[in-house]
């Protein structure tokens, strides 16, 4: 369970977490937006799929602001668990350039 001083229970949570803030403040869309669009959707779940609903709702803004399709998303998605499937315990993921 997170804490207010560890609010990251997995190294991923962390990673969508800052991957959001970065794309924000890149311009690809307002706090205003993911608020309207994650608000409602966290209201609804358990406390367990708090990460989970976070990342479906990035994802939905990706889509929505034309960042990256559904299919984008799945195939980088793929593409990132093959390259972790690969690599061997302890060491760095690289994933190489789309092909």
């Amino acid at each position: 369970m997170s804490t207010p001083d560890a609010p990251f229970e997995e190294p991923w949570q962390a990673q969508v977490f800052a991957l959001t803030v970065a794309l924000n403040e890149a311009g690809h869309f307002s706090w205003s937006e993911w608020t309207a669009l994650f608000g409602p959707r966290v209201q609804q779940a358990e406390e367990q799929d708090y990460w989970r609903i976070w990342s479906e709702t990035l994802i939905a803004l990706l889509e929505r602001s034309g960042v990256a399709g559904a299919g984008e998303v799945q195939a980088l998605t793929e593409r990132w668990q093959a390259a972790a499937r690969a690599t061997p315990h302890g060491k760095p993921i690289t994933l190489s350039a789309a092909g």
